[in-house]
């Protein structure tokens, strides 16, 4: 028998008849010794990893092995915990970009600076209206924590639970970076608390039983200083609807869980009983939901609309008409924003990266100061309203931003055209038609065109200087570099155009270019668009009612035993 000194997932010595041991017997042997499965250790001799390849009769002498050798063993991931593990890291990697996602658009949305491309969203209450929440760092966490919510959300939709448990604990993060007393006014923690317990009920996780308890006071508490003492306040601003019940009712059901899992069944039956009778306060008789949608409403809006108003059919449609107005001025509300932004953009950003004001620009406007003159003013100005007045009462920075703008407008018709001012200028135009050709619109052909055309009728020029620039207006992009413009045209060209500034808002400080991941910030934007106000109270309740159920079924098993 020979000696061999083995290390790593199991360490000591191991005798074997180096003459007749296989690979796979002493892999066998080091694994039993471990406790761990075979094909999970990877056995190391003199720097390689030990294969037989193929051939499972070749014994350990045949593998170089001799007296006294040294083995190392690892352990290496199985095939389906290889699978396990990938699978896990791609997770990982999944919601992290979910973070940084939404992370880059609260920021981008709360301090105002302009990213390549936009997304018209925005902070409202149940009532849809706009909402301001303090500070810039309020704002920026505000929009991030709804954000995220609303991703997980989505994540229960498809049962990835636990999945949403992490984006709910990124989305509460965020939220506790709000100011506290404007976190006292709105329900969105507490429902976010809810939520979180939701997951691990449906995730059927009993070991987080002690902060599911904690989190359902913290939520029944939370949703009392912002609805009111028995409800009052959300009565009030609800005008007497009942958007809230729902809610309550997966509440009182997860209390009713955490205190059945207690040992405290008195208090789970008494909250089981109380959800129960909420369910039934919910459903809507299928004549009466017949009856609405029969006026032309969805079945989801007509269900929303008769929970809301305590199944009152003359109530409730006048909900849904009032709810389509609302829809349609929002939509209106959203083209005239998005046009905003699209003007936001061609101003360009301020050298701290803000988008121009455009409440000062139109108090600029009404004034009567030109638009493109006011906005560019702003923006030297960081929107700085007497500063960009000051500079525009200066008969001489006037004249300059103005000269400024029209350089900045041929520069992006060059773009436009393909052919710039100094280029059409070496090829014999005047500066003065070429630049007015250019200002006309139209194809680098049109512009050609339109200079010949006038050179015809009034010949200033000889026409074969203009042929021949003509026929060689092939090879003119190429060397156009080499064609100076003159003092005129340099001095224009010394500010920055606005595709320069756009160009430069998507740039850190450092110089490199921030970068964004379009896939998932669509993702977000996407199903934020699909919910409004109202949403988190649009609850199904099949796996609630169940749930109630199962436990009160449990509760009567337990009380016959005693």
């Amino acid at each position: 028998m020979a000696k061999l000194k083995v290390a790593g997932t199991w360490g000591g010595i191991l005798e074997v008849e180096l003459e007749n041991w296989t690979l796979n017997m002493l892999r066998d042997e080091v694994a039993k010794r471990s406790g761990l499965d075979p094909e999970s250790i990877k056995l190391i001799f003199a720097g390689k990893i030990l294969k037989d390849d193929g051939d499972a009769t070749l014994t350990l002498s045949q593998l170089g092995i001799k007296e006294n050798s040294k083995i190392l063993s690892c352990r290496q991931a199985a095939p389906e915990e290889g699978k396990s593990i990938m699978a896990e890291e791609e997770r990982a990697r999944r919601l992290s970009r979910v973070k940084a996602a939404a992370t880059a658009l609260s920021k981008r949305h709360a301090d105002g600076s302009l990213p390549i491309q936009d997304y018209n969203i925005e902070l409202e209450d149940q009532g849809g209206h706009k909402v301001q929440f303090g500070t810039e760092t309020d704002q920026s966490a505000a929009m991030m924590g709804l954000m995220l919510h609303t991703k997980a959300k989505s994540l229960i939709e498809i049962e990835m639970y636990s999945d949403a448990v992490e984006v709910l604990a990124m989305a509460e993060e965020s939220f506790l970076l709000c100011d506290p007393k404007i976190l006292e006014l709105v329900d969105n923690l507490p429902m976010m608390e809810i939520d979180i317990v939701w997951c691990y009920f449906l995730l059927r996780d009993i070991k987080c039983l002690s902060d599911a308890g904690v989190r359902l006071v913290r939520a029944r508490k939370g949703l009392e200083r912002a609805h009111g003492k028995d409800l009052s306040r959300v009565r009030l601003l609800q005008a007497g609807q009942s958007p809230e019940m729902a809610i309550y009712l997966r509440l009182e059901l997860l209390e009713g869980v955490v205190a059945y899992h207690t040992g405290q069944n008195d208090k789970a039956l008494n909250a089981l009983k109380s959800a129960h009778a909420k369910f039934l306060q919910l459903q809507i008789p299928d004549e009466t939901l017949s009856l609405v949608m029969g006026m032309g409403f969805q079945e989801k809006d007509a269900k929303r609309a008769l929970r809301l108003n305590n199944q009152d059919i003359a109530s409730s449609v006048d909900f849904l008409i009032e709810e389509r107005a609302k829809k349609a001025q929002k939509r209106e509300q959203d083209l005239q924003r998005q046009s905003e932004i699209l003007e936001q953009k061609k101003y360009g950003v301020t050298p701290m990266k803000k988008a121009v004001d455009m409440q000062m620009l139109e108090r600029l406007v009404s004034i009567g100061y030109a638009r493109e003159l006011a906005a560019e003013s702003l923006r030297r100005n960081e929107n700085d309203i007497q500063k960009a007045l000051d500079i525009l009462t200066d008969p001489k920075v006037n004249s300059t931003i103005q000269a400024y703008i029209e350089s900045r407008k041929r520069k992006r018709q060059e773009q436009l055209v393909g052919i710039s001012v100094a280029e059409l200028v070496s090829m014999g135009f005047e500066r003065g038609k070429a630049t007015s050709a250019l200002e006309a619109g139209g194809s680098r052909e049109d512009t050609i065109q339109r200079l010949l055309s006038a050179s015809v009728a009034n010949p200033g020029t000889t026409t074969t200087s203009v042929i021949n620039a003509t026929s060689s207006t092939n090879n003119v992009g190429a060397e156009s570099s080499g064609f100076g413009g003159g003092a005129e045209q340099d001095s224009e060209m010394k500010d920055e155009t606005t595709d320069d500034i756009a160009n430069r808002a998507s740039t850190s400080s450092d110089g490199m270019e921030e970068e964004r991941d379009s896939e998932i910030e669509d993702e977000i934007a996407d199903e934020i668009a699909r919910v409004d106000a109202l949403s988190a109270y649009d609850i199904n309740l099949d796996k609630e009612i169940e749930a109630i159920n199962e436990y009160l079924a449990m509760l009567d098993a337990s009380q016959e035993s005693c």
